[in-house]
C-alpha cells in the first residue's frame, strides 16, 4: 500500500511540473508576441529545447540549467520562468552554490542580449531579482524538508523490520524451548520405559517365550527411540543446557509450586484450580506453567504489590487459563524483551487455542488463554 502511494505521489507530481513547464513556456511565446514578435520562430525553438532539458529526468543535470542560463542570458524576461524552474532544481538537490552562480551569470550576461526583453528595465527590476531568489529559497526548502521525510519513512521502515524480526526470533526461541521441553519429557518416558522392560527381562526364565520375545522387542524399539529423539530435538536445546550425557530429570513443575515460589518473593498470589492436571496432554501443562509464568513476570515488573489472581481449569473440553490483577507500581528497574506474550500467542496457536490480553477496566489487566483438548479438536474437525 505504501509503494502504490507513493507511486502515485510521483506520478501527480510529474504532472504538476509538466502543467508547469508548459504554462512556463506558452507564458514566453505570448510575450514575445507581446513585444513585437519579429523572432517568433527562434523563441519557440528555444523555449521548447528548454522545456524538455527540463522534464526529461536524464537531462536535468546539467544540461537543462545550462541551457537555460544561456537562453535567459539573450532572451530575459522570456525564460525567466523557466529559470527559476532550473534554479529550484538546483537548489532542492543541494546545489545551492551552482544555483546562485547561474542566477548570476543570467542576469550579469542579459546585459548583452535581446534589447526589447531586457531583464534590466524599470518595469522588471523586481521579478529580476524577486523570482530567482524565491526560487532558490523555496527550493532549499522543500528539499530539506523531502529529506528530513525520506529519513523519518525510513527509520519507520527500519523500525518496523526491527520489530518484524524481535517477534519472529521470539517465536523461534518459544517453539526451541517446546521442544527443548518435550523432548526432556518424552525422553524420560522413553527411559522409564527402556529401564522397566530391562527389568522384566531379566526375568524372562519365569515368562512364556513371546512374552520374552516383545519385551526384548520393546526395549529395542523404546531404546531406539529414545536415540532418535535426542538427535532430532536434541539440538534445539539451549547452548546453555546440562550437557548430552548428564541424567535426564523431567522439566514438569506444577503451577503451585510457581505461586509458592511468588508468595515467597513477596508477591500476593491467589490460586484456584479445577479439574485434574493429570488428565490433560502433557503439552497443555507446559502451556499453562509458561502462561502464569509470564504473567506473574509481568504482574511484578508492571504492577509491583498489587494482589494477582490465578484461575485454571483443565476441562474437559477445553484447559482455561485466567490471571488478572488490578492496576499497581510499575517498577524501573527491570528491562525485559517486550516480546514474552508473542511466544506465548505461538505456543497457544500451536496447540489450537488462542489467548488474549489486554485491560480490563480500571487499570487492571487479564490474561486468558483458552487451549482445546485433542478431542474437542478432533470433533470440529469431523463436523467440519
Amino acid at each position: 500500500m505504501g509503494q502504490v502511494s507513493s507511486r502515485e505521489s510521483r506520478r501527480w507530481a510529474a504532472y504538476g511540473r509538466g502543467a508547469l513547464v508548459a504554462l512556463c513556456a506558452l507564458t514566453a511565446v505570448l510575450n514575445d508576441v507581446a513585444a513585437q514578435g519579429r523572432y517568433l520562430v527562434p523563441v519557440v525553438v528555444t523555449v521548447l529545447v528548454c522545456g524538455a532539458a527540463l522534464l526529461v529526468p536524464r537531462l536535468r543535470w546539467p544540461a537543462a540549467p545550462l541551457l537555460v542560463t544561456v537562453a535567459t542570458a539573450w532572451w530575459g524576461t522570456l525564460l525567466l520562468p523557466m529559470l527559476a524552474v532550473a534554479l529550484y532544481d538546483l537548489a532542492v538537490d543541494r546545489r545551492a552554490r551552482i544555483a546562485v552562480g547561474c542566477a548570476v551569470a543570467a542576469l550579469g550576461a542579459n546585459l548583452l542580449g535581446y534589447r526589447p526583453t531586457s531583464l534590466w528595465t524599470d518595469q522588471s527590476y523586481a521579478s529580476t531579482l524577486l523570482l530567482p531568489v524565491l526560487a532558490v529559497l523555496v527550493g532549499l526548502w522543500l528539499g530539506s524538508r523531502r529529506r528530513l521525510v525520506q529519513a523519518l519513512a525510513a527509520d519507520v521502515e527500519h523500525l518496523r523490520v526491527e520489530a518484524q524480526l524481535r517477534e519472529d526470533a521470539a517465536r523461534a526461541a518459544e517453539r526451541s524451548r517446546i521442544a527443548a521441553e518435550m523432548h526432556d519429557v518424552l525422553a524420560h518416558r522413553l527411559s522409564l520405559i527402556a529401564l522397566h522392560t530391562g527389568v522384566l527381562a531379566t526375568k524372562s526364565e519365569s515368562l512364556p517365550a513371546p512374552v520374552t520375545e516383545r519385551l526384548a522387542l520393546l526395549r529395542t524399539t523404546s531404546v531406539e527411540a529414545l536415540t532418535d529423539l535426542r538427535d532430532v530435538l536434541g539440538v534445539l536445546r539451549d547452548p546453555d543446557a546440562a550437557p548430552a550425557g548428564a541424567t535426564l530429570t523431567p522439566i514438569m513443575r506444577e503451577v503451585g509450586e510457581l505461586a509458592d515460589e511468588a508468595r515467597a518473593a513477596g508477591q500476593h498470589v491467589e490460586l484456584t484450580t479445577d479439574g485434574l492436571p493429570e488428565q490433560v496432554p502433557t503439552t497443555h501443562r507446559l502451556a499453562v506453567y509458561r502462561i502464569v509464568q509470564e504473567a506473574l513476570t509481568n504482574a511484578r515488573k508492571h504492577a509491583a504489590g498489587a494482589p494477582v489472581t490465578v484461575r485454571i481449569d483443565y476441562g474437559p473440553p477445553a484447559t482455561l487459563v485466567e490471571v488478572t490483577n488490578p492496576p499497581g507500581t510499575p517498577r524501573t528497574d527491570t528491562v525485559g524483551s517486550g516480546y514474552g506474550l508473542v511466544g506465548l500467542r505461538e505456543r497457544v496457536a500451536a496447540l489450537g487455542g488462542h489467548l488474549n490480553s489486554g485491560p480490563a477496566g480500571s487499570g487492571a489487566w487479564r490474561l486468558a488463554a483458552r487451549i482445546p483438548h485433542p478431542a474437542a479438536l478432533e470433533q470440529n474437525g469431523t463436523r467440519t
